[in-house]
Protein backbone atom coordinates (compact mmCIF):
# COMPACT_ATOMS: atom_id res chain seq x y z
CA UNK A 1 0.00 0.00 0.00
CA UNK A 2 0.87 3.61 -0.57
CA UNK A 3 2.41 5.85 1.65
CA UNK A 4 0.60 9.42 2.07
CA UNK A 5 3.22 11.39 3.00
CA UNK A 6 3.62 15.17 3.88
CA UNK A 7 6.53 15.81 0.99
CA UNK A 8 5.16 17.99 -1.60
CA UNK A 9 7.22 20.15 -3.86
CA UNK A 10 7.70 23.31 -4.26
CA UNK A 11 9.50 25.93 -6.37
CA UNK A 12 11.71 28.57 -5.88
CA UNK A 13 12.76 31.98 -7.73
CA UNK A 14 15.14 34.39 -6.76
CA UNK A 15 14.17 37.49 -5.34
CA UNK A 16 16.68 39.92 -6.25
CA UNK A 17 16.22 38.83 -10.29
CA UNK A 18 13.00 39.73 -10.45
CA UNK A 19 13.13 42.93 -8.90
CA UNK A 20 15.99 43.74 -10.98
CA UNK A 21 13.67 43.69 -14.17
CA UNK A 22 16.26 42.00 -16.61
CA UNK A 23 14.78 38.83 -18.77
CA UNK A 24 14.56 35.49 -18.00
CA UNK A 25 14.22 33.93 -14.36
CA UNK A 26 16.33 31.60 -12.26
CA UNK A 27 14.18 29.29 -10.81
CA UNK A 28 14.53 26.07 -8.89
CA UNK A 29 12.84 23.19 -7.81
CA UNK A 30 12.97 21.01 -4.58
CA UNK A 31 10.89 18.95 -1.54
CA UNK A 32 9.73 20.27 1.51
CA UNK A 33 7.71 18.88 4.84
CA UNK A 34 5.10 20.40 4.82
CA UNK A 35 3.90 19.57 8.01
CA UNK A 36 7.13 20.25 9.82
CA UNK A 37 7.88 23.89 7.20
CA UNK A 38 4.55 25.48 7.17
CA UNK A 39 5.77 28.40 6.17
CA UNK A 40 7.04 29.47 3.09
CA UNK A 41 10.22 28.13 2.00
CA UNK A 42 13.23 30.68 1.67
CA UNK A 43 16.98 29.18 0.70
CA UNK A 44 20.34 30.67 -0.86
CA UNK A 45 20.91 29.28 -4.37
CA UNK A 46 22.84 30.31 -7.53
CA UNK A 47 21.61 32.48 -9.81
CA UNK A 48 23.49 31.46 -12.60
CA UNK A 49 21.91 34.84 -14.53
CA UNK A 50 23.86 37.95 -12.16
CA UNK A 51 26.58 35.06 -11.05
CA UNK A 52 26.14 35.29 -7.57
CA UNK A 53 24.38 33.27 -4.70
CA UNK A 54 20.94 35.21 -3.95
CA UNK A 55 17.78 34.40 -1.38
CA UNK A 56 15.28 32.29 -3.46
CA UNK A 57 12.04 32.29 -2.56
CA UNK A 58 8.90 29.77 -2.81
CA UNK A 59 6.51 30.60 -5.13
CA UNK A 60 2.54 29.70 -5.77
Amino acid sequence: MAKKGNRVQVILECTEHKASGQPGTSRYITQKNKKNTAERLELKKYNPILKKVTVHKEIK
